[in-house]
């Protein structure tokens, strides 16, 4: 098959990101429309390529002052760093579906080596809508990562002392990416995009007839026969 090159669709990848708040709670933000990017070859997935990049300008926590006070100079610096840069350096596969992927994080101007815990969680021929119309099936991947960061590694430092020494704000931050990839058009896959696995047929009055070979049964009677037959990562 050979390598294959996938992008993030924004509208279906995102990050949240979880803090201590005055010692007894959790406050939880989100990061939206994350856009990146995935090369992996599926019989040597440990040599993936993985790139992403995240507008810090949209954090959304559902606090509208809080949100503002993210993005100032005592959090995300937003005027000076509006974006913070993920680019994958190092892929140890673990089992068939979890790795460790290790890159360069850059948040506020600061570059520290990260590892996120990666589960594949499969992939699907799938319909792609373009100016009203269907023209897929697109392959698409789904894949979830996880990491815990400590913000002053960053330069996210701001803080506040509470009641018995306690702080404001925790400086460990947990982080949970969600990922949807979408395999480009024109790569080295059998049965992706652009390649229909029925041939449409013409009936005599010029309307389009059922494909040949067409399954008649429900769609969710024949969802698992529809699941592509190669799934990535096949390497262990």
């Amino acid at each position: 098959m050979g390598v294959t090159r996938w992008f993030f669709e924004p509208g279906h990848t995102g990050a949240e990101f979880r803090a201590r708040h005055m010692m007894v709670t959790y406050v939880r933000g989100q990061l939206k429309n994350v856009r990146g990017s995935l090369e992996v070859d599926p019989a040597d997935p440990g040599k993936a390529r993985v790139e992403a990049v995240v507008d810090a300008t949209q954090v959304y926590t559902g606090q509208e002052q809080r949100d503002a006070h993210l993005r100032s100079a005592d959090f995300f610096a937003c005027d000076t760093h509006p974006e913070w840069t993920f680019t994958g350096t190092g892929v140890h596969q673990v089992s068939a579906t979890e790795f460790e992927v290790t890159g360069d994080l850059t948040i506020r101007g600061t570059t520290r080596p990260v590892t996120f815990d990666v589960t594949y969680l499969g992939q699907w021929d799938t319909p792609w809508w373009e100016d009203g119309r269907d023209a897929g099936p697109r392959r698409r991947a789904g894949f979830t990562a996880t990491a815990r960061l400590n913000r002053q590694d960053f330069g996210v430092s701001w803080n506040d002392v509470v009641d018995r020494g306690g702080v404001v704000v925790s400086d460990m931050v947990d982080v949970t990416v969600d990922v949807e990839a979408v395999l480009e058009e024109g790569r080295p896959d059998e049965a992706g995009p652009g390649k229909p696995r029925t041939e449409k047929v013409q009936a005599e009055d010029g309307q389009p007839e059922k494909a040949r070979g067409e399954d008649d049964r429900p769609a969710e009677d024949r969802a698992e026969d529809d699941q592509p037959e190669e799934a990535w990562p096949q390497a262990v």
